[in-house]
């Protein structure tokens, strides 16, 4: 089966005659013919009934016509993104993208790079979506393996301390990490910011898994346990029932904008200079 069969295919049905489908196609009729044919052998079934007034589809044709629009829209999109080029910037990220800099972010980015079209995409995995090939960029706030990725810290964020509203702990401006120790921290493995590194040994809060910021924040509204984030979770994620406090004594987070070392954007040090310009300014 050949991609020319299903463009005659889908190309006879719309154009509603072969003579018609021929110049749609710029080829004669009678190679709209052999092509339509060459697919039915192919198939081994009939798609097509032809008389002297219609040309319509038979139910087999119906269901191959259907699939055929499909492929072809997949090609035309492989098409479009190989043949673009640069076009399109894609920036993954994993739970809260930018925080309060994601829409100035958004923003300033189509006013000084209109011809390079901004996409978020939120892919929860420890790459934030390069690896998988969602994005060409990513923003993430740990270190990436670096013989396959290139990063540049853009901007510095507070650890916050997000418990139910009802915590004894909310009553605070703020906590210390002794604070938490005692507690059971939720944390996502795959790509979150907290780690029981942060405290002595001997005095590390029990740990449960998430996978999801929504299940995450869910979680600590029942008061069971708390967890610990970038500032950027707080402004991306407010919920009636949790309150956000800072935790002074632990170090803040670095935010990194990562891309794949042996084949990066050409629009990445704008990116970089555009995000540290809002990181520092905000």
């Amino acid at each position: 089966m050949e991609l020319r069969q299903l463009r005659c295919l889908v190309a006879i049905v719309d154009e509603g005659t072969f003579t018609d489908a021929a110049i749609a196609l710029g080829v004669s009729q009678a190679a709209v013919s052999r092509t339509l044919a060459s697919l039915e052998r192919a198939l081994g079934t009939r798609l097509l009934r032809r008389t002297s007034r219609e040309v319509a589809p038979t139910p087999a044709g119906l269901r191959v016509l259907a699939h055929a629009r499909r492929v072809l829209a997949e090609v035309a999109e492989l098409v479009r993104e190989a043949t673009t080029g640069h076009a399109v910037l894609r920036v993954g990220y994993a739970w809260s993208a930018l925080g309060r800099h994601t829409l100035a972010f958004q923003r300033g980015w189509a006013e000084a790079h209109p011809g390079t079209e901004l996409h978020l995409v939120r892919v929860n995995s420890a790459t934030a979506g390069l690896a998988e090939g969602a994005g060409e960029l990513a923003v993430v706030r740990r270190p990436l393996d670096e013989s396959r990725f290139d990063s540049a810290i853009v901007g510095l964020e507070r650890r916050l301390c997000a418990m139910a509203s009802d915590d004894p702990l909310a009553r605070r401006r703020s906590v210390r990490l002794a604070d938490i120790g005692g507690r059971t921290l939720l944390v996502d493995r795959r790509t979150g910011t907290t780690t029981t590194d942060l405290w002595p040994a001997g005095s590390r809060p029990a740990t449960r898994d998430t996978q999801d910021v929504d299940e995450w924040l869910t979680e600590i509204s029942t008061g069971r346990c708390v967890g610990m984030t970038a500032e950027s979770t707080a402004h991306q994620y407010p919920r009636p029932g949790i309150v956000y406090r800072p935790v002074r004594d632990a170090e803040p987070i670095a935010v990194r904008l990562a891309w794949w070392r042996d084949e990066p954007h050409p629009a990445v040090q704008q990116a970089i200079e555009l995000l540290t310009t809002l990181y520092r300014t905000g």
